[in-house]
């Protein structure tokens, strides 16, 4: 299987999964549990054909330092090139200079660099993303870098930002769709396709595991939603699987190439992904 970034220049879809380290403030004993989980599930993805992001700060919350765990647990189990390490900027700035020289050390060809969710946790130590790119790409140019865009956001300036020179990446990642908002994500691709923009994009679908309107409240805080709508499809009867492989269809038909799969169980991650990828090719 080619690294991430040649596999996206490549001429199949690519699926990836979206994991996320444990949390910093769990008990040594259930954060060791939970790496050995996120381990075999890394493991077992990367043996069936898939390639792994490990977030950094998700949704504002400290977790624990994903690039020192994949060195300490990977071995040579599984290729460094199939795993793509994310990295925010709330860090200090010499930490996260520090991680990139890590990565490249440790063989990790490739990482994603965002921003980071400015209303909560740590501050950034850069106001833009692209900021930090380019302060990695100065200190370790051999890294392939990934970016990010939000097909919510106005169409013509997430194209923008992607096509600016001071960008610094050769491919970007999205914030998550579903089906229910196909339009927005059109209108995305409509206007890359009229502006010939050339990086290849994966586009975020999360894998909703209930209609609790409780749980989707809170997750609106943090990503748009459509509360409703998953409520009303949940309960017509539609499993988790159905709700995450309707997306997929719908965003491959709309013209979307290459997705990573978020919010998946640590535990059966790969076959509640092939679930999915099996209903969403029928």
């Amino acid at each position: 299987m080619p690294a991430f970034a040649e596999a996206l220049a490549g001429p199949d879809s690519v699926y990836s999964v979206e994991l996320r380290p444990p949390r910093a403030e769990l008990s040594a004993a259930a954060g060791i549990d939970a790496w050995i989980d996120t381990y075999h599930a890394v493991r077992r993805l990367v043996r069936h054909g898939h390639h792994v992001c490990l977030t950094d700060s998700a949704v504002g919350a400290q977790e624990e330092d994903n690039l020192r765990h994949l060195v300490l647990n990977l071995g040579d189990d599984v290729p460094r090139d199939h795993v793509v390490p994310f990295l925010t900027s709330k860090h200090s700035l010499e930490y996260c200079l520090s991680y990139a020289d890590r990565a490249q050390m440790h063989g990790f060809p490739s990482l994603v660099v965002l921003g980071g969710d400015k209303t909560i946790g740590t501050p950034r130590c850069v106001e833009h993303a692209w900021e930090l790119r380019a302060a990695i790409r100065h200190r370790q140019p051999s890294l392939v870098l990934g970016g990010w865009a939000n097909p919510h956001g106005d169409p013509a300036r997430q194209v923008s930002y992607l096509q600016d020179d001071d960008f610094t990446g050769e491919y970007f990642l999205t914030q998550v769709a579903t089906h229910h908002q196909a339009g927005a994500v059109e209108a995305f691709l409509s206007e890359a396709a009229r502006r010939g923009v050339t990086l290849p994009g994966v586009f975020g679908v999360f894998y909703y595991r209930s209609a609790r309107r409780r749980t989707l409240d809170m997750l609106a805080g943090f990503m748009p939603v459509p509360v409703d709508a998953l409520v009303e499809e949940f309960g017509a009867g539609a499993s988790p699987e159905t709700v995450c492989a309707r997306t997929i269809r719908t965003l491959k038909a709309a013209g979307v190439k290459h997705f990573y799969i978020s919010n998946l169980p640590l535990t059966g991650t790969d076959a509640v992904l092939h679930r999915i990828l099996d209903e969403a090719h029928r």
